[in-house]
């Protein structure tokens, strides 16, 4: 094994391990404890999360024309993804409502920030903050519409996270810099949102089963597989650089949003049968996300 390939393996171990470590020490003090996460979800939501998008728009600058077309990349993979893998849920005769979301909405806030930054650096932080934006606005949209046709868009307007990338972009526009009293505890506050998401979602899996493992198989190898497949197609139109594709293709390759299960818990569509299939889906990345690193590094 050459010494490049040696460096290459070590990267992407150092990239992925770290991730699992946390989730897994979440998964065997959940199984312990048995703790409520509801009050860590909402602060991370409503609090952490918001600051951690304030905080890295904010204090830089932010062309917004360098990330358009990384954004309209995510915007094509989310919707193409369930365009895409519609014709194969019909062939199996699958629930759409049940199967496609976690084939459109990936971990982009779990494992893909945290996972964008260790790969490629902290410079990378707001294009991984971008594509979470992408992915949870259209989750809260579109993927509430399609499981409740009554979902008031508007809504959208009232969220922290959607408030706080309003904010962190017109501060950066401003040519603004905030004063270290407030960017400090901005930043601090911003720092618990990535391990506390790896943990509660370390956590969240205790209660998850493995019913309807067939679907949670498939869907771990679906999923990826149109996401990566979308983003190579797209290149050659969206001409992004040689890292927002790399990004863009880790992206495609991510596995469910864990905010699956809760949508589906709270819509009563199949919850278990979803927890499943996010399950598995993340186990499954444990093999495909170092295979997609080691071609987009």
């Amino acid at each position: 094994m050459t010494e490049t390939t040696l460096a290459l393996t070590e990267r992407i171990f150092l990239t992925v391990f770290p991730l699992f470590v946390i989730v897994v020490c979440g998964y065997l003090y959940g199984r312990r404890h048995r703790p409520d996460i509801e009050f860590a979800n909402r602060a991370n939501m409503d609090l952490f999360i918001p600051a951690l998008i304030f905080h890295s728009m904010a204090t830089q600058t932010f062309p917004l024309v360098q990330y358009q077309q990384l954004a309209l990349g995510a915007v094509v993979v989310i919707l193409g993804s369930g365009l895409l893998l519609y014709p194969v849920v019909r062939l199996f005769k699958l629930n759409v409502k049940t199967f496609l979301p976690p084939m459109m909405f990936n971990n982009s806030g779990n494992m893909g920030i945290p996972l964008i930054v260790l790969a490629f650096g902290e410079q990378a932080l707001p294009a991984a903050v971008i594509l979470f934006i992408v992915e949870n606005t259209l989750h809260m949209s579109v993927g509430a519409l399609m499981l409740n046709r009554r979902t008031k868009l508007l809504q959208l307007l009232k969220m922290p996270m959607i408030l706080a990338t309003i904010a962190g972009i017109g501060w950066s526009l401003s040519s603004w810099t905030l004063p270290k009293a407030i960017e400090l505890p901005v930043q601090m506050l911003g720092q618990i949102s990535i391990p506390l998401m790896l943990f509660t979602l370390g956590i969240r899996i205790v209660d998850v089963g493995l019913k309807s493992w067939h679907q949670g198989v498939l869907g771990a190898i679906l999923g990826p597989l149109a996401g990566v497949l979308i983003v190579l197609a797209l290149q050659p139109w969206l001409g992004l650089s040689e890292q927002q594709f790399a990004i863009l293709l880790v992206f495609g390759a991510l596995p469910p949003a864990v905010l699956n299960y809760m949508m589906a818990e709270r819509y009563q569509q199949e919850p278990h049968r979803v927890a499943s299939i996010v399950l598995l889906g993340n186990i499954g990345s444990l093999l495909i996300i170092p295979v997609v690193l080691i071609f987009a590094l």
